[in-house]
This record gives C-alpha cells, sequence and structure tokens, in this order.
C-alpha cells in the first residue's frame, strides 16, 4: 500500500495549513488526511483475478501474443508483467489490461514471473499492490516457422536450392516415375536412350528417391560456437550455434517430410547427446537440442566420428565452425573415418560482417587493417574448405538466414544422385 500523488498533494497541503492555524487544528487535518488515504487503499486490497493467456511455447526470435485482462474490467487497476534478459515483452505494462508482443531471444526453459497489479482506490488517494497468479514456463525452440516453410516447399516441389528449381522429393532410385527432356544438372545414369533415339533429343528417367534412408546432424557444441552474428530484421543477436540448431530443425522437418530417418549428435570434448536415426523424429532432435548452449572446451572430432562410424551409411551433416585453421586440423584428420562410411558435408555460418568490410572504401587506418583482418579470415576458411573438398567432403558456407537452405540443398541433391 501507498498514497498516490494525489494524496501527497493533500497532505502536503494540510501540512501547510499549520501556518494559518493551531497546530492541534493542523494535525487533525493531516491525521485526516492520512486516514482517508489509507481507507480508501484498504477498499481495494482484495487480490484482482486475472485472465492470463501466455505462449508456453515461442520459438527463438519469433513473436507472439501474450494477453493479461481482469476479469472484471478497472481502468484503475494497472497491471505489470516482468520478464527476465531472455525475454522481451512489449509493453510491460498498462492501465486495464496488457495485450503485448513477447519474443524470446535464447532457446531453452524460462521463467516468467507472475503479474503484479496496481489497485487505486475509488477517491484517488491511495493504491494497494498484489503479485497475482503464478509463474509460467516457456520452452524456447529454434526457429521453427522457418524450418516448417522449408519442409513445405520441399512437399510441393517449389524449394529453391543454389539458385535452381527443385523438382521436389525426385531423383534416381528404382521406382520410374517418369520420363522427361533432359536437363543439363541430370546424372548421366537418369538418360533414357531408347526415348531419346524415339525423339530425336535427349530425355531423362526421374525415378521416385528411395525411402527410409538415414540422416545424422552432428552438432559441435565446442568454444568456436559461442561466436556471436548480428541479428537481422530486428530480431536478437545469435550465436553460431543458434543458426546451426536452426538448421538441424530444417533438416530433421525435412526428412520428416520426406520419409527418410534422422537423428542427432551434439558433442564438444565429450558427446552431449546421441539420438540415432529413427522414423518421424524430427520431434525427437529438437528435444534432444534446442537448450543446448556453447560449452568453453575445444570439440573432440574424432570422438563424434567413432559414434556414427559404424551406423548405417548416411547423409552426414557436419555443424561447425572453419574459421580457425587450427582447431580445423582435428577435424581433417579425423574425416577420413567417416568420409569412407557415410556421405558427408560440413557446414559453417558465414559472418556477413566480414563480407560487409570488404565492400566498404576505407581511408583510415583503422578501416584498412580491418579490411586487412577481413581478407586473412576468408582465405583462412577457403584453405579449410579447399583442403575438406580434397577429402571428398562438401562444404557449405551460408549467412545464418541461408545456411538452413543450404544444408537442405545439399542433402536433396545427395539423394538425388543417389549417394544415400
Amino acid at each position: 500500500m501507498s498514497p498516490t500523488p494525489r494524496a501527497a498533494a493533500i497532505l502536503a497541503l494540510t501540512a501547510l495549513t499549520a501556518l494559518l492555524v493551531p497546530f492541534p487544528v493542523a494535525g487533525l487535518l493531516v491525521l485526516a488526511a492520512a486516514a482517508a488515504t489509507v481507507a480508501d487503499a484498504w477498499l481495494v486490497r482484495e487480490v484482482p483475478d486475472l485472465v492470463t493467456r501466455t505462449p508456453s511455447i515461442l520459438s527463438r526470435g519469433v513473436a507472439s501474443t501474450l494477453t493479461i485482462r481482469p476479469s472484471e474490467p478497472s481502468k484503475d487497476l494497472r497491471i505489470r508483467q516482468p520478464s527476465g534478459p531472455d525475454i522481451r515483452i512489449r509493453p510491460q505494462e498498462d492501465d486495464g489490461e496488457i495485450e503485448a508482443e513477447i519474443m524470446a531471444l535464447r532457446r531453452g526453459r524460462h521463467i516468467l514471473p507472475a503479474p503484479a497489479t496496481r489497485a487505486r482506490g475509488p477517491l484517488g488517494l491511495g493504491w494497494w499492490f498484489h503479485r497475482t497468479g503464478q509463474s509460467a514456463e516457456i520452452v524456447v525452440y529454434p526457429d521453427l516457422p522457418a524450418a516448417r516453410r522449408l519442409a513445405i516447399e520441399v512437399r510441393m516441389g517449389r524449394f529453391r536450392g543454389e539458385g535452381r528449381r527443385s523438382r521436389g522429393p525426385l531423383g534416381l532410385g528404382t521406382e520410374l516415375e517418369s520420363i522427361r527432356e533432359y536437363s543439363p544438372d541430370d546424372d548421366i545414369r537418369q538418360v533414357n536412350w531408347r526415348a531419346t533415339a524415339r525423339v530425336g533429343h535427349p530425355m531423362s528417367n526421374t525415378y521416385r528417391v528411395e525411402q527410409d534412408r538415414e540422416v545424422i546432424c552432428l552438432l559441435d557444441t565446442g568454444r568456436l560456437m559461442a561466436a556471436p552474428l548480428p541479428g537481422r530484421d530486428g530480431r536478437p543477436e545469435l550465436t553460431r550455434l543458434d543458426a546451426a540448431v536452426d538448421a538441424i530443425a530444417a533438416m530433421a522437418a525435412v526428412a520428416d517430410e520426406i520419409g527418410d530417418r534422422v537423428g542427432v549428435l551434439a558433442f564438444h570434448s565429450r558427446v552431449v547427446r546421441w539420438l540415432t536415426p529413427r522414423r518421424d523424429g524430427a520431434r525427437a532432435v529438437l528435444q534432444a537440442i534446442y537448450d543446448l548452449e556453447p560449452e568453453p572446451t575445444d570439440s573432440s572430432y574424432e570422438l563424434a566420428f567413432q559414434t556414427v562410424t559404424h551406423a548405417k551409411r548416411a547423409f552426414v551433416l557436419i555443424m561447425t565452425d572453419l574459421l580457425d585453421e587450427s582447431a580445423a586440423r582435428p577435424l581433417a584428420d579425423a574425416m577420413p573415418m567417416l568420409a569412407r562410411h557415410h556421405a558427408v558435408a560440413v557446414a559453417s555460418v558465414a559472418d556477413p560482417t566480414v563480407q560487409a568490410a570488404l565492400l566498404l572504401a576505407e581511408e583510415t587506418t583503422a578501416g584498412v587493417l580491418r579490411q586487412s583482418v577481413a581478407v586473412d579470415v576468408i582465405e583462412a576458411r577457403e584453405r579449410v574448405a579447399a583442403l575438406l573438398a580434397g577429402l571428398g567432403v562438401r562444404v557449405i558456407e551460408a549467412p545464418p538466414e541461408r545456411l538452413s537452405a543450404a544444408c537442405v540443398s545439399a542433402y536433396l541433391t545427395a539423394k538425388r544422385r543417389a549417394r544415400l
């Protein structure tokens, strides 16, 4: 309970009457004003009944709606919804009710404190504060809407990867789907020579891709994945691990759509999570990795590769960072044991700030030095990429907003070329 500004002004004025009237009379006036303030606040002492609609599941960086309304509307009630450092609510407080935008800045489980209210008495003299309801738990997943959009595009045959229009889940397989005109990116094994001789120009067979193949995503959670990346479109800043988890969510959604089994292995100096490939495994994959955070240790690629080497031949996507040549050397040294058994791709996030530094016309010494560092970073990445490509590994590097699509494109290409 506390006085309102109106009550404070009345108390100050009654206190000033001591200059005009006898002191006992002024004292009685002050006591009367204080009693009126207490009585006014006492009238609104009951805890208001609030109807709260808080989303229990959010996707990182994707806004949702939070509403808090009293069961009995009142303009004399102010509501405030506290939040932690990883949850953003705008606006956090308002009169009568709150209809706010809520956005999670970090994956994992978060506790949203119970709402607080401030009720004003009918005379406008006193306030009574309440903490109503209970705290709520919010589970924050990676960017699921983007993953679902990619899966729908693949299902509808509208997915565009690497600048080419995909034909959906079709490719080399055992079940003939159709015969069509030859495309320059077709495998030579698709050519239908009889149809070609009959019509006078190259024709290709299109087969239904075999189902029930396996996809294994290896997620590096070591120190290099803690590097921050700039946010986009007003969204919060994210780490390289955030972008990698988003890409794995998209891969799992597409694998479910196509009918392949999907699993995930998270590691740094040890194996953190290992989920064997399974049908309709997207939900299990999300549950396994949504709350992972980077660890300040070097990653053991050899340990991770040994874990999946004896699995059935699969498309293995390694989400890591290729910035540091010395850190990438253990990856290259351990790669042969994995590449012998599986179709392997290594994906890394391209930092947009590095590319932007090369495009600026710098005239200051600091600017020139910044460009020199950017050139060194890009050249180091190119050397690592060339080393891995020489081992038969596909290297993927894309900005955060395109990393998921690039990984899905590599996966579909491997299926189309019957590498699984």
